[in-house]
């Protein structure tokens, strides 16, 4: 799978996700400071699936009817690097069909999809 990793998510999910083979695309990385717009537009544009923890991208999604190939905004508790990886890693193998296209929630205990219909 193709994700885009954004800057606050850190660039130990982003490891993590090239250690599991998947194409990743670090902002931390690779374009610190990137303001959301360009990141979500980038993610459109390239076919990337946005990895965030940033609640603005539902706005963005929502309120702003920006085109996506897929969000997952990551709400979490603890935001230590190690639960951000257990979660993403627990959608992936539970949930990676589902994951192109759609508006993904993820808490600890939960994940609620916006379908795209």
């Amino acid at each position: 799978m193709r994700f885009l990793v954004d800057e606050c998510t850190g660039p130990a999910v982003a490891k993590w996700l090239r250690e599991q083979h998947h194409e990743v695309f670090s902002v931390f990385e690779e374009a610190s400071g990137l303001d959301d717009d360009s990141i979500i537009q980038k993610a459109f544009h390239e076919n990337w699936i946005l990895i965030t923890n940033d609640k603005d991208f539902g706005e963005k999604v929502y309120k702003e009817q920006y085109p996506h190939k897929g969000v997952i905004l990551l709400r979490l508790a603890d935001e230590r690097s190690a639960n951000r990886i257990a979660v993403v890693r627990r959608l992936i193998e539970n949930y990676s069909e589902k994951l192109a296209g759609n508006f993904v929630v993820a808490t600890e205990k939960r994940v609620r999809f916006d379908i795209k219909k």
